[in-house]
């Protein structure tokens, strides 16, 4: 099979993807929406791509294109993310003057790069910052990246696991084009988007479906609707058993609520 990730080899999506996928062919692409368009388009089986990090949120991009696209998610992986800075040969904490990364990394070690009086400049990914450090050979110019990335473009780990949050992880999650679950155990965990009406106490109604039908919500995640200001769409994960007639009926009595209702899958 084809897997699409955004990124170049040693991003953390490239990681957690052949963690996933170990035996099968990794796509790298630019960019999440080319790698979502990937598998609806055809061109790969699955796409790879992070929907939220423990201390610096959810990812909009990849929410905005669950709610827009019409992939299912199969599965979500959470891989723990330690960052660190790379350098050159040669290079030390007081020769770095700018730290480069994606600005989820930079948002990580903040603490750490505000201390140090660094300036910092973004870029796509982390792995691609590793790069362009190694390419441009210059102690004055570090990464924010993972260990495996140091040792990909030959660069040295100037400090260790910066980051500000020892428990720093990410979610993945794995979409296609068809809905199923990779794993063969029962999934009780499954992911809703949707927007309401425009009518008094929708919201609410909505969500009081939930524990109408003997659901728990775990997540909830609100974003603004393109060309509606000041409208929003809501992500949920809610926990309770999935596809039965129950189920089903909860989601017919929310739809009535609703302008547009996703049921996303289940992991």
């Amino acid at each position: 099979m084809k897997i699409a990730y955004s990124g170049i080899e040693g991003a953390f999506a490239n990681i957690a993807a052949r963690r996933i996928f170990p035996r099968d062919e990794l796509v790298s692409f630019g960019d999440f929406h080319a790698a979502y368009e990937a598998v609806e388009n055809g061109a790969c089986d699955y796409a790879v791509l992070p929907i939220e990090n423990s201390y610096a949120g959810e990812v909009g991009q990849v929410t905005d294109l669950m709610f827009q696209g019409e992939l299912y998610v199969n599965a979500v992986y959470t891989l723990n993310v330690v960052q660190n800075l790379l350098g050159v040969k040669g290079a030390s904490l007081d020769s770095i003057k700018k730290v480069i990364s994606h600005p989820q990394a930079l948002e990580q070690s903040a603490d750490f790069i505000r201390e140090h009086g660094y300036k910092t400049e973004e870029v796509l990914n982390t792995a691609r910052a590793a790069k362009q450090v190694a390419e441009l050979g210059d102690p004055s110019i570090a990464a924010v990246a993972s260990q495996e990335t140091a040792a990909l473009y030959g660069l040295e780990v100037i400090a260790a696991e910066i980051n500000g949050k020892s428990d720093n992880s990410t979610r993945f999650a794995v979409l296609s084009k068809k809905e199923g679950s990779l794993s063969e155990e029962e999934k009780s965990t499954f992911i809703l988007m949707f927007a309401v009406k425009n009518e008094a106490g929708a919201l609410v109604k909505v969500l009081n479906k939930l524990g109408e039908f003997g659901y728990n919500m775990s997540v909830i995640h609100s974003r603004p609707l393109k060309g509606l200001a000041w409208s929003y769409y809501f992500y949920i994960e809610a926990e309770g058993e999935y596809g039965s007639p129950a189920f089903r009926q909860m989601i017919s009595e929310m739809e009535y609520r609703c302008s547009k209702l996703k049921v996303l899958g289940r992991f």
